[in-house]
């Protein structure tokens, strides 16, 4: 059995981008989650509708020890599963002015989004680099390529995302296995319903927020056959917000 882990799939990004791999490929759906259950089951119910397969895996992200042992048990329970492709997408925001900014609220961020991929991609490295092929896809921010205001932390994550992506791409290249990033601007999620839409959409060349759909169409074709040449790649999906 082919899998695909997404981190973080139980909601917003995560959940479109199970979906649309159930739509788009034959891979069995592995949608972790780490506090919402009810959440995680909806986008599971979602993908056995597109006529696929899946299941729910609890950890959190940023607990190493979490992440191993769920994903040894995980492992133990099914000897003859591969998991080709992993989508790194689980990430948390905590805003707020540097000056202002408790070390838990760096520290926070920072486990998640990059800790959080080095505990779930070097879990399986070893066993990508032994079947020579793989397929890694890091979900970044528009907010660690050019930097936002009040996420210091967040850009500081995503930004040394983009960084892992590009350095590891160069360490697996031979056996097959790519590693690109995503970069997300304004997209309509829990994440940013906080935000005021109307007053962002006028920094916005496109004039509006984008959707997860959009954001999982591209997570589809890096995992397919027809991204078999891009790896290193950080693609900005963000309406011509570049500056």
């Amino acid at each position: 059995m082919k899998c695909a882990l997404i981190t973080g799939g139980s909601r917003g990004i995560g959940s479109a981008i199970c979906i649309q791999l159930a739509k788009d490929t034959n891979y069995h759906i592995i949608i972790n989650y780490n506090s919402n259950q009810t959440a995680a089951l909806e986008t599971l119910k979602a993908v056995e509708a597109e006529g696929n397969t899946g299941e729910i895996i609890q950890f959190n992200v940023s607990d190493n020890e979490n992440v191993t042992s769920q994903l040894n048990t995980w492992q133990e329970n099914n000897p003859d599963a591969t998991v080709e492709v992993i989508v790194n997408n689980a990430g948390i925001t905590k805003d707020g002015l540097f000056m202002w900014m408790p070390k838990e609220d760096w520290d926070n961020v920072i486990n998640t989004s990059l800790n959080g991929f080095y505990n779930v991609t070097n879990f399986f490295i070893q066993k990508l680099l032994r079947n020579r092929y793989g397929r890694i896809v890091n979900i970044a921010s528009v907010s660690g390529v050019k930097g936002t205001a009040g996420q210091t932390n967040y850009s500081a994550a995503k930004g040394a995302l983009v960084g892992a992506t590009k350095a590891l791409a160069q360490e697996v290249a031979k056996r097959k296995i790519t590693v690109n990033a995503v970069a997300p601007g304004f997209i309509q999620s829990d994440m940013t319903a906080e935000l005021d839409e109307k007053e962002l959409k006028g920094m916005i060349p496109m004039n509006r927020f984008g959707t997860p759909e959009e954001v999982a169409h591209t997570v589809s074709f890096l995992v397919s056959d027809k991204a078999s040449y891009i790896t290193g790649e950080v693609i900005n999906i963000n309406g011509g917000i570049y500056s």
